[in-house]
């Protein structure tokens, strides 16, 4: 068994292979709500703000030290597609810019948040081609298009987009780029500065095991000095506690999209998801994905996907019929479908025994 399982509550059962979709809990998240959270509530009533926006700070420290950047380029929020919309909606109009550019392999929520940028005179456009292809996205950038988002790693396949070729070729088309890194962050090592892109989007629920409503949003101080995002409030002002209604200045960071009075328990309980990832590392836990998934495919052949995952995130995509799920499901694997397609994910927690028994359900079909 691996010792990182100790870490956390794995539920009961067969191999929980969901991190894609909801990390396992980590124990440091339980310790977490009670210090940060409901301790300083109990002791100080509305004293605890000091204690609560200490442990954003703390969600915005854990954020830049595994994903990279600087606190203040971070802003929690509350999903990724709100983040979205708030880093959209806040740039400047440019004359005949007017495209805002995706794949339709993103995931459907993202579209959702483009397209409702129509008011403000947007229109969505979705790339057909592959969108882990760099050449896909040139032939659909134009001067045209405002802005480009890719998808870092795609939730229906598990490929990586090329996201630094992308950026630089919405750079080039003078677009923004912004990237959804909710199903790469916490498995697939990330440095966001050296991408060159101007704004990413991402999710603590999933491999940074951090649950649910803690999104946040990172943003290149450069991209952030031109926006004017529409969504603000007072924790969105250079001075919060300045309670001047006549005077709102944007915060000079990232701060300025984060709105009014902000939520502080899924953030302090996502902090300790973050540190655990922290504690054993990303390229741990991405070396240890890889050889997990490599003995899956020794023992069930390539015929269920590539022997070559250099191109693929962590999560394992499989072509399969209901016979192989019925299969899986019936070994006790925790996994999902979207579509024709099964997803399963090994984490930290997943040890050789599950990866041996899912090679051993595909081998027998």
């Amino acid at each position: 068994m691996t010792p990182w399982r100790a870490l956390f509550d794995v539920p009961e059962g067969g191999p929980y292979l969901l991190a894609h979709s909801a990390g396992a809990l980590p124990h440091a998240a339980r310790s977490r709500i009670e210090t940060a959270v409901l301790q300083p509530w109990a002791t100080q009533g509305a004293g605890a703000w000091d204690d609560w926006l200490g442990a954003i700070d703390e969600f915005r420290m854990g954020l830049a030290g595994l994903l990279g950047g600087v606190p203040a380029e971070y802003c929690p929020q509350a999903n990724v597609s709100g983040a979205l919309f708030r880093l959209l909606s806040a740039m400047p109009r440019e004359p005949g810019r007017d495209i805002l550019l995706a794949s339709e392999q993103s995931f459907p929520s993202i579209g959702y948040a483009m397209a409702a940028l129509a008011p403000l005179g947007y229109r969505l456009e979705l790339l057909t081609g592959d969108p882990a292809d760099a050449a896909s996205w040139a032939a659909a950038i134009h001067p045209g298009v405002a802005a480009v988002v890719p998808m870092h790693v795609h939730s229906n396949s598990g490929a990586v987009a090329p996201v630094a070729e992308i950026a630089a070729l919405a750079r080039g088309a003078g677009a923004a780029s912004i990237v959804d890194v909710a199903q790469s962050a916490g498995v697939v090592p990330i440095d966001m500065p050296s991408w060159g892109v101007d704004a990413a989007v991402g999710s603590c629920l999933k491999w940074l095991c951090g649950g649910p409503g803690a999104g946040w949003l990172w943003a290149d101080a450069a991209f952030t000095a031109r926006a004017q995002p529409l969504d603000v409030g007072w924790f969105s002002h250079a001075d919060p506690f300045a309670f001047d209604i006549r005077d709102f200045r944007y915060a000079p960071d990232a701060r300025r999209f984060w709105g009014g009075t902000p939520s502080i328990a899924p953030f302090a309980l996502a902090a300790g998801g973050i540190a655990t990832v922290a504690g054993i590392g990303v390229p741990q836990i991405f070396a240890h994905n890889r050889r997990l998934t490599a003995r899956v495919a020794n023992r069930a052949g390539d015929r269920w996907f590539p022997a070559d995952r250099r191109g693929f995130g962590g999560t394992l995509c499989i072509r399969a019929d209901g016979a192989a799920e019925a299969a899986l499901a019936a070994a006790g694997c925790r996994f999902d479908r979207r579509g024709a397609v099964l997803r399963l994910s090994f984490h930290a927690y997943n040890d050789d025994a599950e990866a041996d028994l899912v090679g051993e359900v595909l081998a027998g079909l």
